[in-house]
């Protein structure tokens, strides 16, 4: 059996800096019926532990660590007793969060995650925060972009530990050389493709913020 897919929307704030941003964040439930792993544990563990049921929890993957992505990561982990994986370049943003407690794995570039008999490929791709990374699925066709990229551009760039020409090339470089059908699962908002985002690669790098 193919692994699935589900997504669940929970709400919260995002902080850094001083500011305070009230969001929606995606929160992807990747497995079968007895096997998953949560990428981006944002604001509220109930309604994702709902999403996984019974299942076992294999990993709870973090994209990055701003406060929205990961702060339901801990009860989610504590819960299951699952791992949470993270870039070790996120130590910064994460120790926001989480002063007294750290990631129990780290994500490299190359690394596979196989989970229902699917791999999905880390794809180190910083610019929104240093360690930010993207999983790409082939075999089902999509790439969980994080906060990367979205529908209608690159992620955030202007608060700390962000960069907006390395953002760009990352984009350029990991994420649109992947195949134009591939669909991208956001951390926020609605869906894209690799063929919808491609064409504005020269506007994004001409923009040179």
């Amino acid at each position: 059996m193919t692994a699935r897919i589900d997504k669940v929307i929970t709400s919260g704030t995002f902080e850094l800096d001083g500011g305070s941003w009230a969001v929606d964040n995606n929160v992807w439930v990747v497995g079968d019926d007895s096997e998953c792993i949560v990428i981006d544990a944002g604001h509220e563990a109930a309604p994702i532990l709902e999403a996984i049921g019974g299942r076992t929890l294999l990993a709870v993957v973090s994209t990055h660590a701003h406060n929205d992505h990961v702060n339901a990561a801990a009860d989610v982990a504590d819960a299951t007793q699952a791992p949470i994986w993270l870039h070790p370049d996120e130590a910064p943003l994460w120790q926001m969060t989480y002063p007294d407690r750290a990631p129990d794995g780290a994500l490299a570039h190359g690394q596979i995650i196989t989970v229902a008999g699917t791999d999905l490929q880390v794809l180190h791709t910083p610019g929104h925060a240093p360690g930010a990374c993207c999983l790409y699925a082939p075999e089902l066709g999509v790439v969980f972009s994080g906060d990367t990229l979205f529908n209608g551009g690159p992620g955030a760039t202007g608060r700390s530990y962000s960069d907006y020409p390395t953002i760009v090339a990352s984009i350029r470089d990991k994420l649109l050389t992947l195949p134009s059908q591939t669909v991208v699962h956001t951390g926020h908002g609605d869906d894209t493709t690799i063929a919808a985002e491609a064409p504005h690669l020269q506007e994004w790098l001409d923009r040179g913020e």
